[in-house]
């Protein structure tokens, strides 16, 4: 693990693995790179193909820093921070892919500028984009009634994954409040090749096969699982190796 500074200097935590074509995945909303990408052998399966698989950690996040002083999560910090990363870095011929949040962050990096050869967007639908506080409330009323959830239900997984994760209720609230919306008009001149692999059970995210509509070159690769699963599959990780190999 490295080390960047993100674009207002916060320590930004940086996984590594592989040697070759660099490809940035960012990982989703509790969640972390080890989690999301390490753990289930999405990035050893990258690697496996010839490329260098670089994985922060968003701020708020996994070993990255965690300010609770809200003056450290303006609107678009993650984008900021993705930007932060490809200036530290010195990428220049890249692919950029993400998860959920982290898909959500790769698509604010491309509308603003970034230019990466392929676009993965993984676990999000074309309402996750342009309408990005649609299950803000949910993840707020989890955060500030942690503890208090019946077994079983849908917020008490979510606050199960959050202790698996070791997650920080503070700084988690104060992420929701850096989501900007992405206009159907910007998603329409994304023009990168774009692969949106999403669960067959998971409309968390609105409906994937949406957004790929809407790409100009977008193509819709459909998994095993729900939201919170199908980032465990070993389908995802092939998905992306033959999307980005290709």
């Amino acid at each position: 693990m490295l080390e960047i500074e993100g674009f207002d200097g916060l320590p930004i935590a940086v996984h590594v693995m592989g040697e070759g074509r660099d490809v940035v995945l960012i990982h989703g909303y509790f969640s972390n790179a080890y989690t999301n990408w390490i753990r289930y052998g999405h990035a050893a399966k990258l690697a496996e193909q010839g490329f260098r698989v670089i994985m922060p950690d968003l701020r708020g996040h996994g070993e990255s820093g965690k300010p609770h002083d809200v003056a450290a999560y303006p609107p678009d910090a993650l984008m900021r921070d993705g930007f932060a990363l490809v200036e530290r870095m010195g990428l220049t011929a890249y692919d950029l892919g993400g998860y959920s949040l982290g898909a959500r962050t790769a698509v604010r990096m491309v509308v603003n500028g970034a230019a990466p050869r392929r676009l993965i967007v993984a676990g999000m639908g074309l309402a996750g984009l342009v309408d990005t506080h649609g299950k803000g409330g949910y993840y707020r009323n989890v955060l500030t009634n942690l503890g208090t959830f019946e077994r079983g239900t849908s917020e008490w997984m979510t606050e199960a994954f959050l202790k698996t994760t070791k997650g920080d209720p503070v700084a988690l609230l104060h992420i929701l409040e850096t989501f900007v919306d992405t206009t159907r008009e910007e998603v329409a001149a994304i023009a990168q090749p774009a692969a949106v692999i999403c669960g067959s059970e998971d409309q968390d995210n609105g409906i994937a096969r949406d957004l790929a509509d809407a790409l100009p070159d977008g193509r819709y690769i459909e998994i095993p699982g729900n939201h919170m699963n199908a980032v465990t599959r070993k389908e995802l990780g092939q998905a992306m190796a033959d999307f980005l190999s290709a």
